[in-house]
């Protein structure tokens, strides 16, 4: 992908198989193939993890989970991992699988209103094995890093 065109939902629905409500990225801003996605997601208070939350509650209750922070970019690790062999349908050919993270570290909370950068850079892919790294921000500001990742692919059936 080249230049100022954008890939919405549309299109990341038809390369990795998440859907609602877990499915945590807006759109791509830029993709190298094989090297680099950015992915973005928009943090809105209508999330399903903001379901109940009192109106008592202070400011921190509003805090993105970081699981679902992190959670998101792994999907979009997942997109690059899968761009060239997309695979929407998770119950045919191959599921990808997040095999072990390392160093990940978390800065500062995300709030609704805040939209979320996902930066992802490819170290190394041998075979069906990828190791991934990258941040996450809020405008010019970490708020998570990703060490290492690696991702997998593995056909369903060995996993059925």
């Amino acid at each position: 992908m080249s230049g100022p065109e954008e890939i919405g939902v549309d299109r990341i629905r038809k390369v990795i198989p998440h859907r609602f409500p877990i499915l945590l990225l807006d759109r791509v801003v830029a993709v190298t193939l094989g090297e680099s996605l950015v992915a973005v997601k928009a943090v809105t208070c209508t999330e399903p993890c903001y379901e109940g939350i009192g109106d008592e509650a202070g400011p921190a209750a509003y805090d993105y989970p970081w699981p679902l922070l992190l959670e998101s970019w792994a999907q979009a690790a997942a997109l690059l991992a899968l761009w060239e062999s997309p695979n929407p349908d998770v119950l045919a050919g191959d599921v990808v699988l997040a095999g072990g993270m390392r160093n990940v570290r978390f800065h500062r909370p995300v709030r609704p209103g805040q939209v979320i950068e996902h930066r992802v850079r490819m170290v190394r892919k041998v075979g069906e094995n990828a190791v991934m790294e990258g941040e996450s921000l809020v405008g010019s500001e970490v708020v998570q890093e990703m060490g290492t990742m690696i991702e997998t692919t593995r056909p369903i059936g060995v996993l059925a």
